[in-house]
């Protein structure tokens, strides 16, 4: 399994997505998974990936959390958590997209 994160600099959670990403793989069992960050400094950078905002997760080169849709602005990314919008996603939703994966 590949994990990455694709970013762009001006992202502000970008890094805790990386740690919560990390705690739902420890959840899962996923220990020897490595995090990696991938980061987007063009929209052309934007347009070869499956980027839809920052931070984009993907698992094995596909989004996560596909229902967004894929961009080439360099924009943050908001998710629908259980408590309303927000930057990133839970470590609960994380956990939950990860065992649809497998």
């Amino acid at each position: 399994m590949k994990v990455e994160i694709l970013h762009i600099d001006d992202c502000p959670n970008w890094q805790e997505a990386g740690s919560r990403m990390n705690a739902a793989l420890a959840l899962t069992q996923h220990t020897d998974v490595a995090v990696t960050f991938k980061l987007l400094s063009t929209p052309e950078d934007a347009a070869t990936v499956p980027f839809a905002g920052s931070p984009t997760i993907t698992v094995d080169g596909s989004d996560l959390f596909p229902a967004a849709g894929r961009i080439t602005d360099l924009a943050c990314r908001i998710y629908r958590t259980p408590t309303g919008f927000a930057g990133l996603p839970t470590i609960e939703q994380l956990v939950d997209a990860l065992e649809r994966h497998d």
